[in-house]
């Protein structure tokens, strides 16, 4: 069965997307820490970061280098954390937080619900940002 990131990457599932190409995606969480918190996941379905090769792991951070960056600029945050627990899916993804300080990066503090709007509001500042770079 796929896992429920290969369901939003190919369209089974809705997911408020900033990022696309052929080996990955970079859409909104839909239980987020911060405002503007975006996985970075790549197409296949690799369990554990470990796994993926080492150029796939060059591209997943490449990408997320740059999402982090339009993050910091579209939301004025004096930090962007990353974090890599893979717990939640078995499908590698890189958490790219915008955060002010270290407790921001906590998943304690993870949202249960949010928005669709706010979902789009955040991916759209995001994209101008990425457009941008």
């Amino acid at each position: 069965m796929p896992s429920v990131f290969t369901m939003i990457i190919q369209g089974d599932l809705p997911g408020t997307f900033v990022w696309r190409d052929d080996r990955c995606a970079a859409f909104m969480s839909i239980n987020p820490i911060a405002h503007g918190h975006t996985l970075v996941v790549p197409i296949d379905e690799i369990d554990h970061w470990l796994d993926a090769p080492p150029d796939l792991q060059q591209h997943l951070f490449g990408i997320a280098s740059r999402v982090g960056q339009a993050q910091q600029q579209a939301f004025k945050t004096n930090r962007v954390g990353l974090i890599v627990a893979g717990f939640e899916v078995p499908h590698m993804h890189i958490h790219v937080i915008p955060a002010q300080e270290m407790s921001d990066l906590d998943f304690g503090n993870a949202a249960t619900s949010v928005g669709q709007s706010e979902l789009q509001d955040a991916a759209t500042a995001i994209k101008t940002e990425l457009n941008s770079l």
